[in-house]
């Protein structure tokens, strides 16, 4: 399987942009055979450039996002990523989970702080664990063989207090420590993530840095997933959103035009892939990604 940083040197070369999915691991028997039979064939038919699987708290979902990233390759022939955090992990646990990854020829991976477990209150680190995620790309870097990707914040990262400047100079410290590439956070405002990249340009950053996007399914699952990452809804979406509180397949609808207008924007003005938060389902990014005339 391919290097992501290869990927992203070759397409932007070619001036073409680079086509990425994002899932999580289902959390039934029956969630994840709808994927497997479903979903993913109808979004690996698409021909992304690379897929990546989420990994839970304190590597809860480990086992199976392994497994999920193994079959992706295997069956579909992606390019798969792995995400991984430094919740409630060791550096000996973490060695272990990329040596695993690296048996099942996994060679990319988005290294992440990660979120409290539950999803709120301090991070906490673990003894003979990571802190910060530069400290983690460092330490995946030191394995060998693999590529690193890290998380943007086009509007900083909830956690923290300095504000979104300083959350951006922090970005500036995962590439230096080894970061190849960024993804970003969602964000509905293309503004904030123009002011963002020219932010960290100015600081040097050169890697790619990729928007990530996320077609809106539903009025209060949107609501619900910017309340929880900080992401903002400008009040003109708010306004939007509002005519579709109890109609989620005329809001489906609306998600792939707004999100297929956004990506049009991003792509105008050099954004060197899309990152699409599928939530492991076919339709939207399907709509978007042929409204774009991107689907092959």
């Amino acid at each position: 399987m391919q290097l992501i940083r290869d990927i992203y040197a070759r397409k932007i070369a070619a001036g073409q942009p680079v086509i990425s999915f994002e899932f999580f691991p289902p959390k039934t028997e029956e969630g994840e055979r709808a994927f497997f039979e479903k979903n993913v064939p109808v979004l690996a038919a698409l021909k992304p450039d690379y897929c990546s699987v989420t990994y839970g708290a304190g590597g809860s979902t480990r086992d199976k996002t392994l497994s999920i990233l193994d079959r992706i390759q295997r069956e579909h022939q992606l390019t798969a990523m792995m995400h991984l955090t430094c919740v409630s992990s060791t550096s000996e646990q973490i060695a272990e989970v990329l040596s695993q990854a690296k048996k099942l020829g996994i060679k990319n991976i988005l290294a992440l702080r990660g979120d409290p477990p539950g999803g709120s209150g301090e991070f906490q680190k673990t003894e003979g664990g990571f802190e910060f995620s530069y400290q983690l790309v460092e330490f995946i870097r030191s394995q060998d063989g693999f590529s690193v990707g890290v998380a943007g914040f086009p509007e900083g990262h909830i956690a923290c207090k300095g504000g979104k400047q300083v959350d951006w100079q922090h970005l500036k410290t995962k590439v230096d420590a080894g970061a190849e590439f960024v993804i970003t956070q969602l964000f509905f405002s293309n503004d904030d993530f123009f002011q963002f990249r020219d932010y960290v340009r100015k600081l040097g950053v050169t890697v790619p840095i990729v928007p990530g996007i996320i077609p809106i399914q539903s009025a209060g699952q949107i609501k619900k997933f910017t309340s929880l990452c900080g992401a903002r809804l400008p009040a003109e979406l708010v306004t939007d959103l509002e005519k579709y509180a109890h109609d989620d397949e005329a809001c489906l609808e609306f998600g792939i035009e707004y999100a297929t207008k956004q990506c049009e924007g991003l792509l105008r003005c050099g954004a060197p892939g899309l990152h699409f938060y599928t939530l492991n389902k076919a339709r939207s990014t399907n709509g978007v990604l042929k409204n774009l005339g991107l689907a092959k």
